[in-house]
């Protein structure tokens, strides 16, 4: 990732509405969330949502699908990864025991499901 993209990134992320929005919309992966379900749970009006949603799109963070007559939004993990691993790439000077914490905060809140088989 080029610095001007992940200034992009953290532009967009800067205000609190476009925060709580981009979080809400992680929470809510890979089904997403309708444009005004997001605008109902964060209590903010639909047409100043439509612009913090448009400004998240801009920096890659999101993305949408028309669903019917709803617009469903999505976050783009792989742009999570892309940002997180731009701000770590030259981490901790070859000495990998220095970002074991760090791998450690990353590591999922919630293992993968282990297929049961009866």
């Amino acid at each position: 990732m080029e610095s001007y993209h992940a200034i992009e990134v953290f532009a967009a992320l800067s205000q609190p509405t476009r925060l709580d929005t981009f979080r809400l919309l992680m929470e809510h992966e890979p089904e997403g969330l309708a444009a005004g379900e997001i605008a109902r749970q964060l209590e903010v009006p639909q047409n100043t949502m439509s612009s913090h949603l448009a400004i998240l799109t801009r920096a890659g963070l999101i993305e949408s699908e028309r669903h019917s007559r709803s617009i469903v939004y999505r976050a783009v993990v792989e742009r999570v990864r892309e940002i997180t691993s731009f701000l770590v790439q030259e981490c901790c000077g070859g000495r990998p025991e220095l970002c074991e914490p760090l791998v450690a905060e990353f590591t999922p809140c919630c293992p993968p499901k282990v297929a049961r088989h009866v």
